[in-house]
């Protein structure tokens, strides 16, 4: 079994992650109080891509994506809309979905809501307290970021610079906690503020805040210590570092083996902004008549750890490239020749190629280009003639399996024609019966149109020959 190397934040080295049964992986998913933009979903793609390859490569990958449905934006957003804070994220989160799916990422083993795990948050909270890692004051209650000697290790931050850094910001009157860089476990009730939205606990009406939510989320269904932990390059300070000072203080164990964090996407080289006029939904570039499978391709196509500059002028060499890959998919599919010519070394030397590739930290480039050298050769071989009917069906299964951690290829399983299902269920009816001279004829005149019948315990499969 091959293993994947992949870049550390934690240690700043390419480190081997070990394949541990189930692979446990935590991603941060989006804050529903308005659509993804394209800016999210590169991390959200970059992150499908890893999951697959993992897959791939035989990791046995339990994954976990969170919804946040608590913050200010979504609360501000209830209370200007006057529905509850599940009416206003709930289309929000469904839109997201309808996104994932329309750029062909594998759905999560749970998708865990933070309004679902208040009571396990609180409990947290206690404890936290209890072990002086926390404090309460007036307008919520804190982490001492002091009480953990280890604060920073991720982000590589000194905390007497991150201490002085903070004081220059902003004045110290203004916060009411113990240190300016603490930060917030759960914020107090503000009636302002949070109108009618709260949750009552021992520390008075309040919410919890977002850094909590996903240790909570992450501990409670993958365990104290998880093998990856995935997001953008903006959630490692502070939101990760706070994720890693409370799970640890909390447990004594380390939170996180492997941190994976992919960098921004660029709109024309400037940040994606809405007064800027380049901010992108995958709805705004679905209605320019894009795919989100090219969408994907783009999104994938440049290593995670280097920005990604989106133009439209990008966008449709994307296409061009996917255009590609499903015109020779589709174009194996017409070869009707015999013939004996032998592409076996050309078939292993791609997949050893491309696997090395991507378990050498997802070098999608290089990955891309074995594949696009397989394209052309394929095509010159059918182009000179040499291709068989057997040989196609090889180079097919071979497009199917570099698809499989890349998924920018629109497979499509054939439907099979109403007709022949018909005499399938005729052909069963009589075996059924003892008839077996017409089960026989039936099956015969199934495999003259192209099909063939396979009995199994559960009934019959019908394949095309």
């Amino acid at each position: 079994m091959h293993k994947l190397v992949l870049y550390n934040t934690l240690t700043h080295q390419k480190q081997i992650l070990e394949p541990t049964s189930p692979f446990l992986m935590y991603t941060c998913g989006p804050t529903v109080y308005d659509m993804a933009h394209i800016g999210n979903f590169r991390t959200f793609v970059c992150e499908d891509l890893l999951r697959r390859v993992l897959e791939f490569l035989g990791y046995k990958v339990k994954h976990v994506m969170n919804i946040t449905d608590i913050d200010d934006k979504t609360i501000k957003g209830a209370i200007e809309k006057k529905v509850s804070l599940q009416e206003f994220t709930e289309p929000y989160t469904d839109a997201f979905f309808e996104d994932l799916t329309l750029l062909g990422c594998k759905k999560a083993n749970a998708y865990p809501k933070a309004t679902e795990f208040i009571p396990k948050m609180i409990q947290i909270i206690e404890k936290l307290i209890k072990t002086k890692h926390a404090y309460s004051m007036s307008d919520g209650v804190y982490f001492d970021i002091h009480s953990f000697k280890h604060y920073g290790k991720l982000s590589h931050l000194n905390l007497e610079e991150l201490q002085a850094g903070a004081s220059k910001r902003c004045h110290v009157d203004e916060y009411d906690r113990k240190h300016i860089s603490d930060f917030v476990l759960w914020k107090a009730y503000d009636p302002k503020r949070d109108g009618d939205i709260f949750w009552v606990s021992p520390f008075g009406k309040g919410r919890p805040g977002w850094h909590l939510e996903c240790s909570c989320m992450a501990m409670d269904l993958l365990g104290e210590t998880i093998d990856l932990h995935a997001g953008g390059v903006d959630n490692i300070f502070p939101h990760h570092e706070n994720e890693i000072a409370q799970s640890e203080s909390l447990s004594k164990k380390p939170f996180v083996k492997h941190w994976f964090h992919v960098e921004h996407l660029l709109v024309n080289n400037k940040k994606m902004a809405k007064s800027l006029g380049n901010f992108y939904t995958l709805k705004d570039l679905i209605k320019k008549g894009y795919t989100g499978t090219c969408v994907r391709y783009l999104l994938l196509s440049a290593h995670y750890k280097t920005q990604l500059n989106f133009t439209l002028e990008a966008l449709d060499s994307a296409k061009q490239a996917c255009d590609r890959l499903n015109t020779l998919y589709h174009r194996l599919h017409t070869v009707k020749n015999e013939g004996s010519y032998d592409a076996k070394d050309l078939i292993e030397s791609t997949l050893f190629e491309f696997t090395e590739a991507l378990i050498d930290d997802l070098n999608i480039s290089k990955a891309l280009s074995h594949l696009f050298d397989f394209v052309r050769a394929v095509n010159a071989l059918i182009d000179e003639n040499q291709m068989s009917t057997n040989l196609a069906k090889e180079c097919i299964a071979t497009l199917e399996k570099l698809n499989e951690p890349l998924n920018i290829i629109e497979i499509k399983k054939a439907s099979i024609p109403k007709d022949i299902v018909l005499l399938a269920k005729k052909r069963q009816q009589a075996r059924e019966q003892k008839d077996f001279e017409l089960a026989d004829l039936v099956r015969k005149e199934v495999e003259e149109k192209g099909y063939l019948i396979k009995d199994t315990p559960k009934g019959f499969e019908i394949k095309k020959t």
